[in-house]
């Protein structure tokens, strides 16, 4: 096991390579199954997330070779089972994605229960539901048996807008008998990711970028090069280290389309960034400060599906929050869990009210102080970072396999920025 050990106090200056998109990446990986063809996949982050699932790809039959450090070759020709390891399932909650494309290509998949992040109840109803409109059926029996004798074109009305399951949808779709209708479906730039690289491979699919996706299938699909996008919650996470720290940045490799939904949010926090085509810089002198509602009202933080503020993001602008001047309110209205971590902050001297499982109040500024924290998902983890190097005096941070999860090479590139972090083993 590993620790993080921080000294605070140090306000970070320099300039990073945004990684690729963890949240494009998996459903990438995933739907290199779906061809006989290799798959080329560019801007991979090298995080344990990606890693779990090539080790699934492997499990599967496929064959997976490093080109580079983050580009990978990918040939699905010849699968030898349709069952997910377990013990590789319950490590990541990407595992589910292996529903859709496995079941394409096979007509059965065998899924155990996914593990990831503990951040509150997180159903996989929607998933299922979507897969038995296209044709299949579902039986549950401490793993989910998965079997469809013809997946077939349908009009389906998503009962949330959730991102993995309207991968599965599309992953199953691309490849069915006639026309879907994919209403209500995530348009997270990750899902247009999966959509743009499908389309390489010869899917039929408009409405990219929109809450209805019209897929006409085809029947078989071939390889593709295709290159990630960048990871804005990572971006998010490394604005939210430079005002927390008092410190400046510059992140190359940004989609500035991307930095919308958080541009807004920052802003109310007295923060600001330039964009100068896809260099990112935010500079030393920021002014910290609420931006009140009009009438004086106090501003809310909330997250909401794409392209609202994303809902990854808000336990980052918690802990930056915490070094404004003003009260903001955070509102995160996906997971009953992910609020939790707060308490960690309040011992360190963090003035934050929890109402409730989803809000917190945050007053600021306060004076931080060092402490010994455990990560508990890898955005919480994250922010952990942050308040940790923000603080007064040394802390520790412990289970950062959760960060790690989400974050490439973390303790290196945090150290280039002038960071006083190690990881130590324990």
């Amino acid at each position: 096991m590993h620790q993080y050990k921080i000294e605070g106090g140090f306000p970070i200056k320099g300039t990073i390579q945004a990684s690729g998109n963890k949240n494009a990446a998996l459903p990438c990986i995933a739907a290199a199954l779906l061809t006989k063809e290799s798959v080329i996949l560019h801007n991979i982050p090298a995080i344990e997330d990606t890693g779990v699932m090539f080790k699934i790809l492997e499990a599967l039959g496929a064959k997976v070779e490093k080109l580079d450090t983050h580009d990978w070759k990918i040939t699905a020709e010849n699968i030898t089972t349709n069952e997910i390891p377990r013990a590789l399932s319950k490590k990541i909650r990407a595992s589910i994605l292996f529903a859709g494309s496995v079941l394409a290509r096979c007509g059965k998949v065998v899924l155990p229960p996914p593990g990831g992040d503990v951040i509150g109840h997180r159903r996989l109803d929607t998933h299922f539901l979507a897969l038995t409109e296209l044709g299949a059926r579902v039986d549950i029996e401490g793993q989910f048996n998965i079997t469809a004798n013809k997946l077939v074109g349908t009009d389906i009305f998503l009962d949330e807008m959730s991102v993995t399951a309207t991968e599965n949808a599309l992953m199953a779709a691309v490849v069915a008998d006639g026309v879907t209708i994919i209403n209500n479906a995530a348009s997270e730039p990750h899902v247009q990711d999966l959509c743009k690289m499908l389309i390489g491979m010869g899917a039929q699919i408009a409405g990219v970028g929109s809450n209805v996706l019209k897929i006409f299938g085809v029947p078989e699909l071939h390889g593709t090069e295709y290159t990630i996008g960048p990871d804005f919650m990572e971006i998010g996470s490394f604005v939210g280290l430079a005002a927390a720290t008092k410190g400046s940045i510059k992140i190359t490799g940004v989609r500035e389309s991307d930095m919308r939904p958080l541009k807004i949010a920052f802003n109310k926090l007295g923060i600001r960034w330039q964009i100068d085509g896809t260099t990112l810089s935010v500079p030393l002198s920021q002014e910290m400060k609420v931006n009140k509602d009009l009438g004086g009202a106090i501003p809310k933080i909330d997250d909401s599906p794409w392209p609202g503020f994303p809902p990854d993001l808000t336990s980052i602008m918690t802990v930056v929050a915490t070094q404004v001047e003003g009260t903001v309110l955070i509102f995160e209205k996906m997971f009953e869990s992910r609020m939790f971590f707060v308490d960690k902050l309040i011992n360190m001297g963090a003035s934050i009210v929890l109402c409730d499982p989803h809000r917190a109040v945050v007053s600021g500024p306060s004076t931080l102080h060092g402490d010994n924290l455990v990560s508990p998902d890898v955005r919480a983890g994250m922010a952990m970072v942050i308040a940790a190097m923000a603080a007064q005096g040394e802390s520790t941070i412990s289970n950062v396999y959760q960060i790690e999860r989400g974050y490439e090479n973390l303790v290196e590139r945090l150290q280039s920025l002038g960071a006083h972090i190690e990881r130590v083993e324990v």
